[in-house]
């Protein structure tokens, strides 16, 4: 995220960005995968091409619904015997151990039994029937389907879905958003990146709010593993937004603590220390949970509510990490971002009032709840942390050409067409970055539009908070590579993912930045790109100037120094490399020599690039 100073205007407004790191048990090398979303067209929304299906199968007809866009597939519902098939050819990478498909299906039947599958719907990857359904999964709205076809990996297949009806009353099979997302290396899994533990956790988090989706309460648990050879005797959690209250009195708390003892709140109230029953030595796993009530305070902000409108970002409670500088417990900053975190795993259901949209990072899946309430259920993978809006957001839905998920909430004052335009902008903008740097792995993208957002915008795994602004979203979705799936501890090498960030939007706007470096003028001998949150607090009236502007100034005089073919492969296989992982600036730095027979250590010097 860009914080935005009160004395920066102009193009300062229009970056926005953040960052977390990542130790993963599995990250992807160069050499062994490149991930990609393999399935084309996957919305429907450029006609049939590449599919093949019956006339009139792929449709717009007002008869059924789209999940997202205009069209979507309809097989079968003639209530007499029929078969219909849907299919497209599919290449999955070699080298890629995981792959997913998903797809939204709505199933509506005119069958009566609760128990006779009398009309079915086979999915298959070419010979294989991966999974059925039936009559029996009849339910109002979609769902979302997923089923793992790593089995399938460095193959071309065909993809169908074939919808059978029996002789009398109609079954209707209707899909839409259908992706083949590809990811991971064929290597093992190993334990743990040793360097940095917990490793591998796993979020489950169950909230109910108030009326106004203001005030939530409930219960989270986390399980994670030790992968260091050094004994865990204790972890952290991050209460980021209790920076938000006047310590003690905070609006995250923490009560009856289970798997451990809490201490007293630290660092301003936004550090638990919790100690362990016994230590965990290296590949043993542990579980803490905590009753967790989170009240959201007044403002427009990353954690706040602006009117009716509700922003939580970082109030879920997360696992700080240690590596070989020890445990990190760097103070919240609220001129960029503090947030260090492994790739982790969340299923998160939020209780709500049906009145309320409820955005969230990863799937969500909506189920009727109480009386005048619905239960939203979110599931994401691999990501650093979780966050989610609820309000009466207007909301608009499209499909980006390589099949992504866009969805657009927009709060009262934002007109249509600047929804429109900023839905249009997020679709091309996944899409252009998905291409220069690995497909998108994250399901749909939800982008939540507010202009009296003081900062500019703000990065989460799959969900972004933003000005009506094409750089500032196309920068936030830049986020989504740039600190979500090649991560960095943000507090202390912020330029990792603010200047890759900027650079990247500078790229997908055909931005060159011919000449942008000739205008740096250095404040001190102090000041360097790669200076860290504790500096530029210090000297926050440079940290846009440097670590966005100078930032991805060096990087397009480096591109410029080892030429664009080598600065092209050179991004993309440091992101496949370093996929759910972290980057440190002397891994880049290594990688760019690497790729280069230019010496690069004036290079380095003259762009104060150390470490």
């Amino acid at each position: 995220m860009r914080r935005i100073l009160p004395a920066l205007t102009g193009a300062a407004l229009f970056a926005a960005a953040g960052l977390t790191v990542l130790a993963t048990p599995h990250a992807a090398s160069a050499a062994d995968c490149t991930p990609a979303q393999v399935v084309a067209n996957g919305g429907f929304e450029s006609g049939s091409s590449p599919w093949t299906a019956p006339s009139g199968a792929i449709t717009a007809d007002s008869g059924q619904s789209a999940h997202s866009g205009n069209s979507y597939a309809w097989l079968d519902g003639t209530g007499s015997t029929h078969t219909d098939t849907l299919s497209q050819s599919v290449t999955l990478p070699t080298g890629c151990g995981t792959a997913t498909l998903g797809f939204w299906l709505h199933v509506d039947t005119a069958e009566t039994t609760t128990s006779t599958a009398y009309d079915t719907l086979a999915v298959k990857l070419g010979t294989t029937t991966v999974a059925t359904y039936s009559n029996l999964d009849a339910q109002d709205g979609y769902v979302h389907k997923t089923v793992d076809a790593s089995a399938f990996a460095g193959q071309t297949v065909t993809l169908s879905f074939t919808g059978t009806e029996d002789s009398s009353l109609q079954t209707s099979f209707v899909l839409d958003d259908i992706t083949l997302d590809a990811s991971g290396g064929t290597t093992p899994p190993q334990p743990g990146d040793p360097t940095r533990t917990p490793a591998a956790p796993a979020y489950t988090v169950n909230l109910t709010s108030d009326a106004s989706g203001g005030s939530w309460t409930g219960h989270e648990s986390v399980t994670f593993t030790n992968a260091s050879p050094t004994a865990l005797n204790e972890v952290y959690l991050r209460l980021w937004d209790n920076a938000h209250g006047s310590c003690p009195s905070t609006p995250i708390t923490v009560t009856n603590v289970t798997g451990g003892t809490p201490a007293p709140l630290s660092v301003n109230c936004t550090a638990l220390k919790v100690t362990l029953p016994a230590p965990l030595a290296q590949g043993q796993s542990g579980t803490v949970g905590f009753d967790l009530g989170i009240t959201v305070p007044s403002g427009a902000d990353r954690f706040g509510h602006d009117g009716a409108y509700n922003f939580l970002g970082n109030a879920l409670p997360v696992l700080a990490i240690r590596d070989a500088a020890g445990w990190h417990l760097d103070p919240y900053t609220n001129n960029g971002e503090s947030f260090y975190s492994v790739a982790s795993d969340f299923t998160v259901t939020l209780d709500h009032p049906t009145s309320l949209l409820v955005p969230a990072t990863g799937t969500s899946v909506d189920t009727p709840g109480a009386a005048g309430r619905t239960v939203t259920k979110a599931t994401a993978s691999k990501v650093r942390d979780f966050a989610w809006g609820a309000g009466p957001f207007t909301r608009i839905s499209g499909t980006s050409a390589a099949g992504v998920k866009v969805n657009v909430y927009s709060v009262a004052g934002i007109s249509a067409a600047d929804a429109k335009s900023m839905l249009s902008t997020a679709t091309s903008a996944v899409d252009a970055h998905a291409q220069r740097f690995g497909a998108y792995p994250y399901g749909e993208l939800d982008a939540v539009i507010d202009n009296n957002f003081w900062f500019g915008g703000m990065e989460y795994p799959g969900f972004v908070l933003d000005l009506v602004s094409t750089t500032a979203l196309t920068h936030e979705i830049a986020h989504q590579w740039w600190y979500g799936i090649v991560g960095d501890d943000e507090y202390n090498a912020p330029w990792l993912d603010e200047a890759f960030t900027d650079y990247a939007t500078d790229l997908a706007q055909g931005k060159t930045g011919n000449g942008c470096w000739n205008n740096v003028s250095w404040a001190s001998s102090a000041e360097k790109i790669t200076n860290s949150m504790a500096y530029w607090d210090a000297n926050s009236s440079r940290y846009s100037t440097v670590v966005y502007g100078y930032g991805k100034c060096a990087l397009h005089d480096l591109r410029r120094t080892i030429g664009d073919t080598a600065m092209t492969t050179l991004l993309r296989s440091y992101a496949q490399a370093h996929w759910y992982g972290v980057s440190t600036t002397a891994e880049f730095k290594a990688a760019a020599q690497a790729a280069t027979t230019v010496d690069l250590t004036s290079f380095w010097s003259q762009h104060r690039i150390d470490g």
